[in-house]
């Protein structure tokens, strides 16, 4: 299945994404919840069955704004230095524990909105991230156990301003921005998807590719991650775990290239789909 949302900024309403066309909840089911963080700790596969069975109206996606998939998501858990890549384009080791810092909800934008650069020259970045959405309650638990609270995936991009990265001496401003999350297209459940080692992730800022890598790269994999954050911190449905970038952000090119407004920035990973978002002004 896959989930995403329509509609404006801020008055978002959860579908179905069924062959290019999306079936609302409200239609697919009057009493299904609003939010998607209570459609994800109900399960999406409760809505199967209804879904097989529907026959009503479908929305066309041209001309909709699609927002994030979880819109009204309550944590975004971030790692850094995840990728076996980006740790040697930096010639630093890989890190024996994952590297949590946040990004605040305000940050997330639909997969197609503008990416606001803040005013100033703060180097503005992409990274091109898998996100694992969380759909069960997840405290103290094994990585054996973890597949089993995970909703499923979308495409993400962990949008940062460098220049207050370093010089703030910690993460929060530089990460945090309004629009620093574009993600989606969809939450894609994890039985439409290959093994998470064969999904394929890229970076292109107008047309150019960037960043071109496996998630065979991942130092800690998503079980390991989610076994490690709920050791001390629960994990409740629609929290989002972004799992860390490949090689060749602009940071660390030979010379360092940052997004400038205008630039059209098209992350994608194989299977769940692309955003495509523009660098705009500051709103």
């Amino acid at each position: 299945m896959r989930l995403v949302s329509f509609g404006e900024p801020g008055s978002e309403r959860p579908g179905l994404l069924v062959d290019h066309a999306i079936v609302p909840l409200h239609e697919l089911s009057p009493s299904a919840p609003r939010s998607a963080r209570a459609l994800l700790a109900a399960g999406l596969a409760a809505f199967a069955p209804a879904l097989a069975a529907y026959t009503g109206p479908r929305l066309p996606t041209d001309g909709l704004r699609l927002g994030p998939p979880v819109f009204d998501a309550g944590k975004i858990v971030c790692i850094g230095l995840n990728y076996k890549d980006h740790a040697i384009e930096q010639d630093k080791p890989w890190p024996s524990e994952p590297l949590l810092f946040c990004k605040t909800p305000n940050t997330l934008a639909g997969p197609h909105d503008a990416i606001r650069h803040p005013d100033g020259e703060v180097f503005l970045d992409y990274e091109v991230e898998l996100a694992v959405v969380i759909g069960r309650r997840a405290r103290g638990v094994s990585a054996a156990d973890a597949a089993a609270h995970v909703a499923g995936y979308m495409v993400a991009n962990d949008v940062s301003a460098r220049r207050w990265q370093r010089g703030d001496g910690q993460w929060y401003r530089g990460k945090s921005c309004d629009t620093f999350y574009p993600c989606g297209p969809a939450l894609v459940t994890p039985d439409e998807l290959p093994p998470v080692a064969q999904l394929r992730l890229t970076t292109t800022v107008d047309g150019e590719v960037l960043q071109d890598a496996l998630a065979a790269q991942l130092i800690h994999d998503i079980p390991a991650l989610i076994a490690y954050i709920s050791r001390d911190i629960t994990l409740e449905p629609g929290d989002i775990i972004s799992t860390g970038t490949p090689a060749g952000v602009g940071n660390f090119r030979k010379p360092p290239r940052a997004l400038v407004v205008g630039n059209l920035v098209a992350c994608a990973i194989d299977g769940i789909g692309a955003l495509r978002n523009r660098v705009a002004g500051p709103a």
